[in-house]
C-alpha cells in the first residue's frame, strides 16, 4: 500500500549522513526532523534564520517564538544558532547545504521540478526554493505519486511553471523511490505491497525498470 506522511520522512531520512547541512522544506519535509537515524549528527537548516532545528514540540515544551520557513512551531539543538534571512540565504547560494528535500507538485524524466504555482490558484510565492534548487547538488523530492485524481505527477516534460532546471536526481514518492539520470527515470525502490505494474501505471515519463526492485526497508 501507498505510504503515508511519516513513512515518506522516514525513506527520505535514510539519505542523511553524518555531519550533513540539511534544508527541509515546507510539508511533509519537514516531518524528517523527526525521524533523524541514531548514531548520526546533521544540523537542520531553515532559510528564515535558523541553523539546527531539532524535532517538533511537545506542548510542554513548544516556544511560539521559534519558528521554521512554514511557520511551525520547533525545537533546537545544541549548537544551534540564529541569523538573519540574509545570511541564511548566503548559506544557501554559497553551496553550503549538504542536502535538499522538498515537496513538488510535478517533476520530470530531465530532472526538472515544479513546485511554486498552479495557474488560477492564489499562492503566497516561491519562497526560497528556487534559490535551493539552483545551489545545491544533493536534492531528494518527496510527494505522492498521483495527483487527486490520479494523475501521474512524474511526467515525460513539466506542465506548471518551473522551479528549476536540470536539477533533481532523487525522488521518495508513496509508491517507489526512483532515480533520474539519462533524461529517465529509474525505479530502485517500491513501497511494501505495492506491485511494479501500479507504479509503471502511474508514471507518465519513460522509466527504467530492473529485473528485481527490492521493497523499502523502515
Amino acid at each position: 500500500m501507498a505510504l503515508t506522511r511519516e513513512q515518506l520522512a522516514q525513506r527520505v531520512a535514510q539519505e542523511l549522513r553524518d555531519g550533513f547541512y540539511v534544508n527541509l522544506g515546507i510539508g511533509i519535509p519537514t516531518l524528517v526532523a523527526n525521524y533523524v537515524p541514531e548514531g548520526i549528527d546533521v544540523m537542520l537548516q531553515s532559510e528564515n534564520g535558523l541553523l539546527g532545528m531539532g524535532e517538533f514540540p511537545t506542548e510542554e515544551t513548544v516556544d511560539p517564538d521559534l519558528i521554521n520557513a512554514g511557520k511551525q512551531t520547533v525545537t533546537t539543538v545544541t549548537g544551534a544558532s540564529y541569523f538573519s534571512s540574509a545570511d541564511s540565504f548566503a548559506m544557501i547560494r554559497g553551496g553550503n547545504v549538504d542536502l535538499t528535500v522538498l515537496g513538488a507538485f510535478e517533476v520530470d524524466q530531465n530532472g526538472n521540478i515544479a513546485s511554486w504555482m498552479i495557474p488560477g490558484k492564489l499562492v503566497k510565492g516561491m519562497g526560497g526554493a528556487m534559490d535551493l534548487v539552483a545551489s545545491a547538488q544533493n536534492i531528494v523530492v518527496t510527494m505522492t505519486h498521483a495527483n487527486k485524481k490520479g494523475e501521474s505527477k512524474l511526467l515525460k516534460e513539466c506542465t506548471l511553471p518551473l522551479t528549476g532546471a536540470g536539477c533533481i536526481k532523487k525522488i521518495v514518492s508513496d509508491l517507489a523511490y526512483i532515480e533520474i539520470h539519462d533524461g529517465k527515470f529509474h525505479l530502485i525502490e517500491r513501497a511494501p505491497g505495492v506491485s511494479v505494474e501500479e507504479i509503471v501505471s502511474k508514471t507518465a515519463g519513460e522509466l527504467v525498470v530492473p529485473d528485481n526492485v527490492p521493497e523499502m526497508r523502515f
